[in-house]
């Protein structure tokens, strides 16, 4: 009876840790889908990006050069390429986050701030919220082609 009862026991306990596995990743949904983002948003930021954008693997160098200006004019006071400063580095944002998620951030910054589960993250660990740099979509697309660049040489 024993052996019977122990495994009775184990297989209670499989069956149950299996379950509170789906019952945690149903939880993260509903929190998720509370916040009312679409799927596109949670990946890709909330802003007026609001698509894929069709960029090519090959740097365009003139929106490099662009970006780099704009960087150096509105960014690299708060920003560095490594290491932390007033805000993250930005080195490998391009490997970590979509173009489409650069440009929201860039563009919607206290949108990002409050609504998005990343941004929110930010707040909480830089203590501040990026300003708005009142930057058009062209220029904030010459700045993901400078972190794309910068990503793909370092």
């Amino acid at each position: 009876m024993k052996p019977l009862l122990t495994i009775f026991f184990a297989l209670a306990l499989t069956f149950s840790a299996c379950s509170g596995g789906d019952s945690q990743q149903e939880t993260q949904e509903e929190e998720t889908q509370e916040q009312g983002l679409s799927d596109f948003e949670l990946e890709h930021g909330i802003g007026p990006i609001t698509a894929r954008l069709d960029i090519s693997d090959d740097i365009d160098d003139d929106l490099r050069v662009r970006g780099q200006e704009i960087f150096e004019m509105k960014c690299e006071m708060c920003h560095n390429m490594e290491g932390r400063m007033v805000g993250p580095a930005l080195g490998d944002v391009a490997d970590r986050r979509s173009p489409e998620y650069i440009m929201n951030m860039i563009l919607n910054p206290g949108g990002m701030a409050k609504n998005h589960p990343e941004g929110e993250k930010l707040v909480q660990e830089y203590m501040s919220v990026m300003p708005f740099q009142n930057v058009s979509e062209e220029d904030a697309r010459a700045l993901v082609e400078y972190l794309r660049d910068y990503n793909m040489n370092n």
